[in-house]
């Protein structure tokens, strides 16, 4: 069994933890109780208290089970190991990546967007999408986790990849079936649901992006007048799921009936069952199977 990570000086609570690596409160709980990768420190209040370097072990792991591999064979693994799948100093050579993280790291905006801009003239908006803001994001989760970047530069780079791939949305329309896009209430992360409709629109996808944080009356609506293939809405957190729960299970129902909708994101697991049963398509799978309709 995989040691405990030691506890540092940085602490996060679960709902941070859940923010970072997408991993909802439940599962964390559960891997806790069932493999003790991690053993967050219980605070007076009854509250689980993390340290910054078992957050970067949960992110690893969580992109490693993503990927397919079972966490009951990873926490098996020395942690160091594990952990060699985060960032850290590293002697390589330059990388289009290393020099976007240097730039954000320094908070050098001018910088960043110059190789922003350069990135995606050169890879077009689906492969700048999957292959560079994607890493991106990544990157600065772990280094943030781990306390080597302050919040402010993962504001910064927000501020300039999103209105990068917005425009690269806009300038590379599909001719297939229409996907009208958005985050639910309270929903302000628009890397991943971006990332996302730039590879639905390079398989073929028409798609209209309606923006963070949608009254979930005015998603209805917008498809009503533009009567899209597919409604898809983005949520990071269960806790935004939890906070609309009847609204959304309300909403299948409340659409055209060529539309189907769709929701994806972190935040979705833990109420699965209950989307699916009120008539809701889950993940990316749904959308690319419009794609060149």
């Amino acid at each position: 069994m995989t040691e405990p990570i030691a506890v540092q000086s940085r602490t996060y609570e679960i709902h941070e933890v859940a923010e970072l690596t997408g991993l909802a409160p439940e599962r964390l709980r559960v891997w806790e109780r069932r493999y003790a990768v991690v053993r967050p420190v219980r605070q007076a209040n009854g509250y689980r208290s993390y340290t910054a370097e078992q957050v970067a072990l949960l992110r690893t792991l969580a992109r490693r089970v993503a990927r397919g591999e079972r966490i009951g064979d990873l926490v098996s693994r020395p942690v160091d190991e594990l952990l060699a799948d985060a960032p850290g100093e590293s002697a390589e050579a330059p990388t289009p990546l290393a020099a976007l993280v240097d730039a954000v790291a320094a908070l050098d905006r001018e910088r960043l967007e110059a190789l922003v801009a350069q990135q995606l003239a050169l890879l077009g908006v689906q492969a700048f999408a999957r292959d560079v803001v994607l890493p991106l994001a990544l990157r600065i989760g772990d280094l943030w986790a781990l306390g080597r970047i302050p919040v402010a530069a993962e504001h910064m780079a927000s501020e300039v990849v999103v209105p990068a791939l917005k425009a690269g949305l806009r300038g590379t329309r599909g001719r297939g079936a229409l996907v009208l896009a958005a985050c639910v209430p309270g929903e302000r992360h628009e890397w991943g649901v971006l990332a996302t409709l730039a590879g639905a629109q390079g398989g073929g996808t028409r798609v209209e992006y309606l923006g963070p944080d949608l009254p979930l009356a005015d998603a209805v609506e917008s498809a009503w007048r533009l009567r899209p293939a597919r409604l898809a809405l983005s949520v990071s957190l269960p806790a935004l799921v939890e906070a609309s729960l009847p609204e959304l299970a309300d909403l299948p129902g409340k659409l055209p009936p060529e539309t189907r909708a769709v929701v994806g994101g972190g935040g979705v697991e833990p109420y699965a069952r209950i989307l699916e049963r009120s008539g809701w398509l889950l993940g990316e799978d749904a959308l690319r199977a419009v794609e060149g309709a």
